[in-house]
C-alpha cells in the first residue's frame, strides 16, 4: 500500500484501498470500484475527488510499451555533476532534460551520483552523439555519466 509523507493529508484504510485500485486500474468504473473497496458508489466518488482535489491522486495517463511504439534503445543514466558546479547547474540540466524527448524520466538522486535518467534513443550512435553534446556543454558541468542498456523489463510499475 502507498504511505502518504504529507502529515497533514490522512487518509483511512478505504481511502488506502482506493489508491491501490487505481494504481493497478485507472479506468475502473466508480461502481466497480465502489464494490471492490466496500463502500456505495457516492462515497466512492467523494472520496475519489477527495483524492484529487488533495493532489494525492494527480492524475490518469496510460501506460505505454516503448518498445512497441519505436524501435531502438532503452538505458538507465546516472549523471553527476561537477561538485562545485551549483544550483545553476542543477537548473540547466534539468531544463535540458526536460527538453529532450529522449529522456522519458528524470529523478533527483543522492549519493555518488545526482540524477538517474531513463532514455530511449534509436541506436548507441544516437545516445553518444546526444551524450557529447551534453558533456561539450559547459553550462551543465557534468562530471560523471555512465550509462546501463535494458536488457529485459523485469516489473513494471503496474504490478
Amino acid at each position: 500500500m502507498a504511505e502518504i509523507r504529507d502529515p497533514s493529508i490522512a487518509l483511512d484504510r478505504i481511502d488506502q484501498a482506493i489508491i491501490e485500485v487505481l494504481r493497478h486500474e485507472g479506468r475502473i468504473t466508480y461502481q466497480k470500484l465502489s464494490e471492490r473497496v466496500h463502500l456505495t458508489p457516492r462515497p466512492c466518488l467523494e472520496r475519489v475527488r477527495k483524492l484529487e482535489q488533495s493532489g494525492v491522486i494527480r492524475g490518469y495517463a496510460a501506460i505505454l510499451d516503448e518498445k512497441k511504439l519505436s524501435a531502438g534503445l532503452s538505458l538507465l543514466v546516472l549523471v553527476a555533476l561537477s561538485n562545485q558546479s551549483g544550483r545553476a547547474a542543477q537548473k540547466a540540466f534539468e531544463a535540458k532534460v526536460r527538453g529532450c524527448p529522449q529522456v522519458l524520466e528524470c529523478h533527483l538522486i543522492s549519493g555518488a551520483f545526482d540524477y538517474s535518467l531513463r532514455m530511449r534513443c534509436r541506436d548507441m550512435e544516437h545516445y553518444r552523439v546526444l551524450t557529447e553534446v551534453w558533456l561539450d556543454d559547459p553550462d551543465l558541468h557534468i562530471d560523471k555519466l555512465v550509462s546501463h542498456p535494458e536488457l529485459a523489463m523485469v516489473k513494471t510499475g503496474m504490478e
